[in-house]
This record gives structure tokens, sequence and C-alpha cells, in this order.
């Protein structure tokens, strides 16, 4: 018995056709996306070509307009798609999407809850990974942007997936109608996760993964602090992912001048089974101070330093100084 093939498979397969959204690339590595169509041209201000001349062909093939130029033609990656479709809100970028794919730990044929949809980037990332017998379900408070990823999804993929489903409305009266234990994975890139942890804990099954992408550091302590006191999740994790690209020429290999930065903290933890507590972990400091402005070191994570420390170290450079005349006149 041959299975159906997954959803986009077929459209990333085989020679170009009409409706496939095609990469070119010129000689000085710019890239221009088109989607193909029987009669249309590729114009630029040097020059054009027809569709028709790569209608057919295979992909990697090199087409030349008018004026000379070489395109080298190919099915666009994910990533690509990603960095250059249609967006209403900020993209959760390659880099970022790649680790949450690994370290949330999709897999296919798992149940996963997302939260904020934003323009769909991570959304394919997860169907992808969950596959046509997995399940996505994805909360949007706002239809514009659930409109938006609805598209770029199924532009990309060529189909609606069988495995999405998109609510609209508020994470929290979402996540308590499922099933208590019944999700394998949640996902959430908002404003403000710990308003949801108790959603959270309701939906996701015994060892289930919690991720969370946040965009500050205010955002990670407040997040990592209320997660801990829950009681629902095990130690969290947090970490960011910087990419350098390199410059490759000849003997000329050396860093670009330009890399993607701090995009996002990613924190995960794991969901404890129901009834069951974390161990408390000693750490410093316990809990998240109160907003001030009067911090203090051990508020910061700093080991407090006595006065009697400070009174020797102040004798000794004191002492110190004194020593080589620096002190006098």
């Amino acid at each position: 018995m041959t299975l159906p093939a997954p959803v986009g498979a077929a459209e990333r397969r085989g020679a170009l056709r009409v409706g496939d959204r095609v990469q070119l690339t010129d000689p000085k590595g710019r890239h221009h996306t088109i989607v193909l169509a029987e009669g249309a041209t590729f114009h630029t201000h040097r020059g054009y070509f027809k569709h028709d001349d790569i209608l057919g062909c295979a992909e990697g093939t090199v087409v030349r307009n008018t004026a000379g130029i070489d395109y080298v033609v190919l099915r666009p990656l994910l990533s690509d798609f990603v960095m250059s479709m249609p967006r209403g809100a900020a993209v959760v970028y390659p880099k970022d999407a790649a680790q949450i794919v690994q370290y949330a730990d999709v897999y296919p044929g798992a149940r996963v809850l997302e939260a904020g949809v934003g323009s769909g980037a991570l959304s394919m990332s997860l169907l992808r990974a969950v596959g046509d017998q997995g399940s996505l379900l994805s909360i949007e408070r706002r239809e514009d942007f659930a409109d938006i990823a609805r598209a770029n999804v199924h532009s990309f993929f060529g189909a609606t997936h069988p495995a999405w489903e998109v609510r609209i409305g508020d994470f929290d009266e979402h996540a308590r109608s499922l099933d208590e234990g019944s999700i394998d994975r949640v996902v959430l890139d908002m404003l403000a996760p710990w308003e949801n942890l108790e959603a959270a804990a309701h939906a996701l099954a015994p060892g289930g993964v919690f991720l969370a992408y946040v965009a500050t550091t205010t955002q990670l302590s407040r997040l990592a602090e209320d997660l801990k006191n829950t009681g629902d999740f095990t130690e969290p994790r947090a970490w960011e992912t910087m990419a350098r690209t390199w410059h490759l020429e000849g003997l000329a290999v050396r860093p670009d001048h330009r890399m993607v930065g701090h995009t996002g903290f990613l924190l995960t933890s794991r969901r404890m089974a129901p009834g069951v507590e974390a161990p408390i972990r000693h750490r410093r400091p316990q809990g998240t101070p109160a907003p001030t402005d009067d911090w203090s070191p051990e508020d910061l994570g700093e080991r407090p330093v006595s006065d009697k420390k400070v009174r020797k170290v102040r004798r000794d450079v004191t002492k110190l100084v004194e020593g080589t005349g620096e002190g006098e006149g």
C-alpha cells in the first residue's frame, strides 16, 4: 500500500511548473522571489526574461535575461521563504525556529499547542516537525494576524495542512478547554507568558516540554521565577543563539561584517507529574524582587561581600599606595 505524500512534498519535487514559487539569485548574490505563470515576464532595470524559459526545467537551471545577466533558479528553502514572505508581525527567525524544534523535541505525531501565531513562520517549522499525523493547535488573539499566517502557510505547503488548526482568542481559555494532559509540547511566543503557566500545566502531559520565546531580560527573569514558583515544572533552562556567517573567497576567509545577533531568549522546562512538586533547588536570588530603583547586588545574583572583607581590601590598597608614594601631594 502506497501512503499519500506529505503536504507540500509533491510541490517541492520534479520540474518547475506553473504556480511554483522560485528564488532567483543574480551574480551578486541578490535574491528575487517570483511565482511562475504562463506568458509572464520577470523585469528589472537591467533586462527581462520570460517565465516560459524556465517552465518545465529542473531546479538549478540558469536563465539569462535580455541584458545577459544569469540567474540561478531554485525553489526557496523554508528559511528563504520565511525571510521574504508577507508579514504582519515580526517573525521568529530561522535560527530560533530550528532551536525550538530541536530543544522542544517536536517529533512526528506530536500534539503541539502554540500561542502567538504572528505571520506563521514558527507554525511552518512546527508543522514540518509534527507531520501529517501530528497536530498543531495555534492560538492567536488577532484575526488579521491569523489570516496572514493562514495565507503564508497555505502558500508554502501548497495546500491546507491537515495537522493545523488556528483558533482566535485567549490562550488561557483555549488551553483550559483541552483535556488535562492531552498536549505533548507547549510553545509560547507572547508578551507575558508567565500569565499562562497554570493553563499550560493543565494542557501538558507529564514530561511534556514547555518552551517560551521572549525578547528581553526582564521578561526572561519574570518568567523563570514565576515558573519555579508554580512547582509544576522542572528547573528551567534559558539561552540565546547568535548566527555569524562567513565570507568565503579564496584565502580571504573571515567572518562577515554583519551578523544576526540577539533576536530573543528561549526558555524550556518539563512538566512534573500532577500533584508532584519539583524539589526546591538552592539558588540565589530567591524569587523576583519587587520593582524598585534600589537594587542590591544580591538581587542581581552577585555574591554578597562582607563589610569586614571590604575594610581589609581598603587597608591593603591604602598601604600599597602609601608605600609607593603615590598618595603624597
